[in-house]
């Protein structure tokens, strides 16, 4: 079965600014390109900061307000970025960022955990070489359900290879996987159903599984403390 990374997903064709672009240049760039966000490079493409439409509208939020109180730090830290004049002043940093080599679930855990809506994307020396999106993350789950399936039925078929692999049958209806069938033991369906779930595309899986034998006594760790 094939991981989906963020290689798969991404935009390659990237757009970058330089610490010293200014916010009037910036303002204009996402304006023209419909984007929310852009990353700030240095002359080797390794990503400084990100300067998204949030942090230009601390210009506008801001605009005549009273110095913060000491204690006001957040308050300080946006009142700063409302007086930057170039991306260094202006851009969040460090960066949150992905390697190509990331898979998609991964991302979006870490997309997700930062309050973010894209990843700047490096390659193995740390440069720029891309963008993920929360929209570029779902790709996965425009694949065929016939394309699912079959990736569902290898993963299976690893699993009971052992067994009667016609034993279990496979249906996908609209990214729902529905196993069915009989196989010999407990941990074999418990594994199967698991795999299927890691096949990029899958949205549920239906457990339709019987088996022969319940050895999840035996697959399950001892409790702590237990003394035989």
């Amino acid at each position: 079965m094939r991981t989906w990374h963020v290689s798969d997903v991404m935009t390659a064709d990237v757009i970058a600014v330089g610490p010293d672009a200014t916010y009037r240049e910036l303002v204009d760039l996402l304006a023209a390109r419909s984007i929310n966000a852009v990353p700030v490079v240095d002359d080797d493409r390794r990503v400084l900061g990100v300067v998204s439409e949030s942090d230009l509208l601390r210009k506008i939020e801001y605009v005549g307000a009273d110095e913060p109180h000491w204690f006001e730090r957040r308050r300080r830290a946006q009142l700063r970025k409302a007086a930057g004049r170039t991306a260094t002043g202006l851009m969040t940093a460090p960066a949150v960022v992905a390697l190509t080599s990331t898979s998609v679930r991964s991302a979006a855990r870490r997309m997700d955990a930062a309050g973010v809506k894209q990843l700047s994307v490096e390659d193995g020396l740390g440069r720029l070489v891309g963008i993920v999106t929360r929209g570029d993350l779902l790709k996965e789950h425009l694949r065929t359900d016939q394309q699912i399936a079959a990736d569902v039925r290898a993963a299976v078929h690893a699993i009971v290879l052992a067994e009667n692999v016609s034993a279990v049958s496979t249906r996908v209806e609209r990214g729902v996987v529905t196993l069915a069938g009989r196989v010999e033991r407990w941990s074999t369906a418990t594994l199967a159903v698991r795999s299927a779930r890691l096949v990029p595309g899958v949205v549920e899986v239906r457990d339709r599984l019987t088996f022969d034998y319940d050895d999840h006594r035996l697959a399950d760790p001892v409790p702590a403390g237990f003394v035989a």
